[in-house]
C-alpha cells in the first residue's frame, strides 16, 4: 500500500525513539503573512521549538505529496508562489491536492489529520479557526477536527475577527477541554485575556502533558486545546481590536468577500486599520505558542 505521506528522516527518527515533536501549519507562510515576513516567522517558530528541546515539522503538501517536515528551501518557495497558487487545505482539500499534484498550505484542521497519522501529538499555531460573526451556519472545520483527532493544539484562542461566545458553544459540543496555560479565561488572539471561561487552568508544559496523556490513556478520540494568551508588551489593546475588526467585517459583507477568503481579507484588513499592530502581535504570539508547544512535547516524551 503506498504511503500516505513523506516524512523526513530527522522527524521519521525522532517519532520512533519518541522523541518530542512539534508539527507546524502552513497557511500562515502562503495566506497569513506578507513576504518576506511569513518566511521569518515560520522559520522564526521552528526555531523556537528547537530550543525548547523538540524537532519542528512544518507540513504542507509539495506537488501532490503530503510532507512532514518541509525544508527551508521549501518554506522560501512557498512563500513567494503568486496569490492563488497555493490551495489552502483543509480536511475536504487534501485528497484533492494529493490526486491532482497540486502544492497545497495545511490549515489547523488538516494540520491535525496529518499529525494524528504521522504520531505527532502537540501541534502549534496562532489561532484557530470558529464561528464567524453574523454567520452562526458558518463554522470552521478547524471545530469540528478537534472534536476527532486526538491532537493537543497549542494557540492563542481563536482568531478575534469571530465569534466567541459562539464558537466555544461549538467546542463544547464537540466535547473539547479547553485549556488555559496561565490564564483562567480564553485569550482573544490579539488581545490577552476575554471574560469567557476555559476548562481548566495550568500552570507549566508538565501539567498540560499530563492532561494530554490522561485524554490518551483513555483512548480519547478528541483534540485538546490549550489557550496562551499573546506575550505581554505585545498585545493590542482591546478597543482597537475590536473597532479595526467591526469595520473590517463591515468591508467583507460590502464586498462579498466568503469562504476561504474570508479570513485571510480581514486578517489583512485589520492589520492595514491597526498600522501593523495587528500583524505585531499575530507574530509575537505564533512564536511563543511554538516554544510553549515544543516545552510540552518536551514533557510528553517523558511520561
Amino acid at each position: 500500500m503506498q504511503q500516505p505521506l513523506t516524512i523526513n528522516a530527522e522527524i521519521k527518527s525522532a517519532l520512533a525513539a519518541s522523541r518530542p515533536v512539534v508539527a507546524l501549519e502552513s497557511t500562515l507562510i502562503t495566506h497569513g503573512l506578507p513576504y518576506p515576513r511569513n518566511v521569518e516567522t515560520a522559520l522564526a517558530m521552528e526555531a523556537a521549538v528547537r530550543e525548547a528541546g523538540a524537532v519542528p515539522a512544518t507540513i504542507a503538501i509539495l506537488k501532490g505529496d503530503i510532507t512532514v517536515g518541509i525544508t527551508s528551501c521549501d518554506i522560501e518557495a512557498l512563500a513567494q508562489m503568486p496569490p492563488g497558487s497555493v490551495r489552502k487545505c483543509s480536511r475536504r482539500d487534501l485528497a484533492i491536492a494529493a490526486a491532482l499534484q497540486q502544492d497545497g498550505a495545511t490549515t489547523v484542521a488538516s494540520t491535525m489529520i496529518v499529525a494524528k497519522i504521522a504520531g505527532i501529538k502537540v501541534f502549534a499555531t496562532g489561532g484557530i479557526g470558529g464561528v464567524h460573526r453574523g454567520q452562526p451556519q458558518d463554522v470552521s472545520a478547524d471545530l469540528i477536527e478537534l472534536g476527532r483527532s486526538p491532537v493537543a493544539v497549542v494557540s492563542s484562542g481563536a482568531k478575534s475577527i469571530l465569534d466567541l461566545p459562539l464558537t466555544l458553544e461549538v467546542l463544547e459540543s464537540q466535547g473539547v477541554p479547553i485549556l488555559g496555560y496561565r490564564t483562567d479565561v480564553l485569550p482573544a488572539f490579539y488581545a490577552a485575556r476575554t471574560e469567557l471561561p476555559i476548562d481548566q487552568r495550568v500552570e507549566s508544559a508538565a501539567e498540560a502533558a499530563a492532561i494530554i496523556q490522561a485524554a490518551d490513556t483513555l483512548g480519547a478520540q478528541h483534540g485538546i486545546l490549550i489557550t496562551v494568551p499573546v506575550p505581554q508588551g505585545h498585545e493590542l489593546d482591546a478597543e482597537l481590536a475590536e473597532a479595526a475588526i467591526a469595520q473590517a467585517t463591515i468591508e467583507a459583507e460590502e464586498a462579498s468577500v466568503g469562504g476561504k477568503d474570508i479570513t485571510p481579507f480581514l486578517l489583512n484588513r485589520v492589520s492595514e486599520l491597526t498600522k501593523g499592530a495587528s500583524m505585531a502581535a499575530n507574530i509575537a504570539l505564533l512564536v511563543n505558542n511554538a516554544r510553549i508547544a515544543g516545552q510540552i512535547a518536551l514533557e510528553l516524551s517523558r511520561i
